[in-house]
């Protein structure tokens, strides 16, 4: 799961969600002008009271600066397999078996 720090009014933040929709990645967004517990979780993860902040939970990795969250979320959109799933279950539109099923 990806989560995103961010503030709804800044320009940096909104090239990242903008990003981010192109490339339909969802994020648990923590919007850090709203809720106070945000910005403190924020500092104590990162260390500066800065956004957007992306942190991906699965590898461990977090980030500052958007030219370098952008990147990485092109990239970790082609690591992902490209099937249609629905929650978790992959479909298949014949009998054949998709080349990330075998």
């Amino acid at each position: 799961m990806l989560t995103l720090y961010y503030k709804a009014s800044c320009p940096f933040c909104q090239d990242v969600l903008g990003e981010a929709e192109a490339l339909t990645l969802t994020f648990n967004l923590k919007d850090i002008s709203a809720v106070q517990a945000y910005a403190d979780e924020l500092v104590a993860l990162g260390g500066k009271h800065q956004v957007p902040y992306l942190v991906d939970e699965e590898t461990k990795v977090a980030m500052y600066e958007s030219n370098d969250i952008i990147a990485y979320m092109r990239n970790y959109t082609k690591e992902k397999p490209k099937s249609s799933s629905f929650g978790g279950l992959r479909i298949h539109k014949s009998d054949d078996t998709c080349d990330t099923c075998q």
